[in-house]
């Protein structure tokens, strides 16, 4: 999957703001708590919070200093209060332009700092109640900034990562279907999507199926790995709940050639679990789901079951690899 001379593995560095306290502190303490836990070579930012008061240099010798490289950046609208009801979807022109800006200045960011992805998780595009909005324009302003935003730097990859609701009751671009079709209509070669394995569950589909539906029609940019019941976007430990279809998902991977850093989406704040322990847990379950995989992904009585949809032989061939049954 990943080649042995790139970054393989990132977390998500919000998850160490306890233990960031014992280390200073503030962003340099959650990168520097990172760096413990050996085996995370690389880190996504947030922008622009992860970089108040600090440059792109600065946050870059941060990386270099806890052994890891940027991967790139995850924009976050939160930071200003008149994006609650939109970003790229406000109703006021000058709003919508405002988060277009912000947007563009990320990538400059992320560009000084030797990222290639910048990823847009649009929480605030949607709405909450009938008659709220006007959904062609809605549409309409998102196609047109995420084609501003690609056009800014071209040789940049920006990655929308959907997600079915939350902070909104409903996203505007809610599931794999919806936002391939939007990637598609915006038609710049460097967007694409990114799959987060919690809110894929959320949206009531399969990790691999939509790996395969993104490969298809799209780009996958990025993978961020999590678990979850599929009620909310609970953040767990891979693999802790869907182990079976994590394998799955990684065997997808491998076959469409997906190269890219595997990006830890998990909230270990929110169960008061140490996050250096539980990103080593991350690594530790996912080394072996993904060993497993690359075992079982071509093994011919396996591939035979699948092209007869024979699930009972195939649940069997997976459950002796998983679980030596």
């Amino acid at each position: 999957m990943t080649r042995a001379n790139r970054p393989r593995y990132a977390a998500r560095l919000n998850a160490f703001k306890p233990r960031a306290k014992d280390l200073g502190g503030g962003i340099a303490g959650m990168i520097a708590a990172a760096g413990e836990v050996g085996g995370l070579d690389a880190a996504d930012l947030n922008y622009p919070d992860h970089f108040e008061g600090q440059s792109p240099g600065d946050l870059s010798d941060m990386l270099a200093r806890a052994g890891m490289a940027l991967n790139g950046l995850a924009m976050r609208y939160y930071t200003e209060p008149g994006f609650k009801i939109g970003a790229f979807t406000n109703p006021d022109p000058t709003v919508r332009q405002s988060a277009i800006d912000l947007t563009k200045r990320g990538m400059d960011a992320c560009r000084a700092m030797g990222g290639s992805v910048m990823t847009l998780w649009m929480g605030q595009d949607g709405f909450d109640y009938a008659f709220q909005g006007d959904y062609g324009a809605m549409w309409d302003d998102t196609i047109a900034a995420l084609q501003a935003v690609a056009d800014h730097d071209p040789g940049m990859d920006v990655a929308v990562e959907y997600k079915p609701n939350e902070p909104r009751a409903y996203a505007l671009m809610p599931d794999v279907g919806t936002t391939i079709l939007g990637v598609r209509e915006a038609d710049r070669p460097n967007l694409g999507v990114t799959l987060d394995f919690a809110h894929v569950l959320y949206a009531d589909e399969m990790p691999a199926h939509a790996a395969h539906l993104i490969d298809r029609w799209s780009r996958l940019l990025g993978v961020h790995l999590n678990d979850g019941y599929g009620k909310r976007d609970d953040g767990l430990m891979v693999g802790t709940v869907h182990p079976v279809a994590t394998v799955e998902l990684f065997v997808e991977l491998e076959r469409i050639g997906y190269d890219g850093v595997i990006y830890f989406d998990t909230f270990p704040d929110h169960g008061g679990l140490s996050p250096v322990e539980e990103a080593r847990t991350n690594l530790a379950l996912v080394e072996r789901l993904r060993a497993l995989a690359g075992e079982i992904g071509d093994l011919p009585e396996l591939r035979a079951a699948i092209a007869r949809q024979d699930a009972a032989s195939s649940q069997r061939i997976v459950a002796r690899a998983l679980y030596g049954a």
